[in-house]
């Protein structure tokens, strides 16, 4: 058999398109960092100075790791990838936010099916903007070209971040009692969850629909609307006496807040108007309200679980750090109270009073 020379290149991987992606990504990748991060070491490890912790009486480490799921098929189909990486960050950011935990640094993996720099350049931007928004250094990363694996224009996104808590600061919803306060915070939209159902919805085909209504829609009020990164907010109240935290991701309401109360507790949520998009998306999909619950955020993004005595003050605080966000928000809605700890009665540890 004759045989012929096959390159790395030739097999679908470009080292040297590699080194160049990694050089024009390095500038995004630089503003995020602080005075912690060492830089590189000789191998591909990155380096953080931990003496911060010499400040903690007992110091924990928090870690969390998280994608964008199934949000990544509307940016690939749009060609619109500005706004993912802040998806990425903030999915692990505000899982870590909720044990009262501040991040300090995150990595991120991108696999794609050929190294697009222009494309694989915006992501890391975006990534970097989360990283911003978070309060966070993008201290490295990994991105692996699988050629024969995936097409050469799929990608897929996985993050990673660590922070860290005082143990005696942790909020682990071990002081949740009935009277407490649940205060919401809004949400830009779906954020990235409920994106298989949306797709079955409105893309039955897998395809982008063909009504430019409809693709507007799924760009303008899916896709390019990025989760909120809670950190700015939550940061300067965790003085407070915090009794629970919620990141309203998968699964709504009905799977994320009971995984912080005890079994003789239960959340009471008073009714509110469901705000753009899940307003229509309700309409559209004819799904019943407890669905929508269960499937969405429907609104509010994060749930706060406070003393009865503090909500007012706190929500009052939290509507003046909402005004002066960094960034914006892209929704018209406030902070507000959405209900109340109540004891147990029955099976439910979610009760909506409209339902």
């Amino acid at each position: 058999m004759d045989r012929k020379t096959v390159s790395y290149k030739d097999a679908g991987v470009d080292t040297e398109a590699g080194q160049r992606f990694v050089q024009a990504i390095s500038q995004s990748v630089k503003s995020t960092h602080n005075n912690r991060v060492l830089g590189p070491s000789a191998g591909f490890s990155a380096l953080y100075d931990a003496s911060f912790l010499k400040d903690y009486e007992e110091p924990v480490l928090v870690s969390a790791t998280d994608g964008v799921g199934t949000k990544l098929v509307l940016a690939q189909l749009f060609d619109r990838h500005e706004s993912v990486g802040i998806d990425l960050v903030a999915m692990c950011a505000n899982d870590l936010l909720v044990g009262g935990a501040t991040a300090h640094f995150f990595l991120d993996y991108i696999a794609t099916g050929k190294l697009n720099q222009q494309r694989m350049a915006a992501i890391v931007e975006s990534i970097a903007e989360g990283c911003r928004r978070a309060n966070c250094a993008l201290v490295g990363g990994e991105t692996a070209e699988h050629p024969g694996v995936m097409k050469p224009e799929e990608y897929d996104l996985a993050g990673f971040v660590v922070g860290a808590v005082e143990k005696s600061r942790i909020v682990d919803g071990s002081k949740i009692q009935p009277g407490d306060v649940i205060l919401g915070l809004p949400s830009s939209g779906i954020h990235s969850n409920g994106l298989s159902l949306i797709r079955r919805l409105y893309m039955p085909d897998g395809k982008l629909p063909g009504d430019e209504e409809v693709q507007s829609f799924l760009r303008d009020q899916i896709l390019l609307k990025p989760t909120i990164i809670y950190e700015p907010l939550i940061r300067p109240i965790l003085s407070y006496p915090i009794h629970g935290m919620v990141h309203v991701t998968g699964g709504g309401f009905y799977e994320n807040v009971p995984r912080i109360l005890s079994p003789d507790l239960a959340a009471q949520l008073k009714p509110w108007k469901l705000p753009s998009p899940f307003n229509r998306i309700q309409q559209d999909s004819g799904l019943p309200l407890k669905e929508m619950h269960s499937t969405f955020n429907c609104g509010y993004g994060y749930l706060i679980v406070v003393p009865g005595n503090q909500s007012e003050a706190l929500l009052a605080e939290l509507q003046k750090l909402w005004q002066s966000l960094p960034f914006d928000p892209m929704t018209d809605e406030k902070p507000a109270a959405l209900g109340k700890i109540v004891q147990r009665q029955g099976d439910k540890s979610v009760i909506f009073l409209d339902e």
